[in-house]
């Protein structure tokens, strides 16, 4: 859960990601959280995701044991989306072959979502070329 950074949070991925759609949104319309997002159902690249803005703070946030695979069918979108994921986060993995896959990235984006994005292996001749 994001801690009043849900919306902006969304903004990126929009912009990651061409196929991002909301499908539902609310936002809280009163006391400290007014106006943040209080629930957001979202869909890309295969996901369905319920986004929001948790109104108690805690003192724990996302955990890279759970990532966001996201399998794309060409090296350029994947290297795109990899530099504006990763803009302001941290790289636990760069993009390169590590055998499993042709091109493979693991990240961890500014957020604090962990993200680990492939190359479909049918895609093994532009990844190859990109480099």
């Amino acid at each position: 859960m994001f801690q009043g950074t849900a919306e902006p949070a969304m903004e990126l991925y929009e912009s990651v990601f061409p196929d991002f759609k909301v499908i539902e949104k609310e936002l809280h319309d009163s006391g400290d959280m007014k106006g943040k997002l209080r629930l957001a159902n979202v869909e890309f690249a295969g996901h369905k995701l319920i986004i929001f803005d948790s109104p108690p703070v805690h003192d724990f946030t996302f955990t890279p044991a759970t990532s966001l695979f996201v399998e794309f069918d060409n090296a350029e979108a994947l290297k795109r989306a990899f530099d504006l994921l990763s803009e302001g986060g941290e790289v636990a993995m760069p993009l390169d072959d590590y055998g499993f896959s042709p091109l493979f990235g693991w990240l961890q984006d500014r957020f604090g979502v962990s993200w680990q994005l492939t190359l479909n292996d049918d895609q093994q001749g532009p990844a190859e070329e990109s480099r």
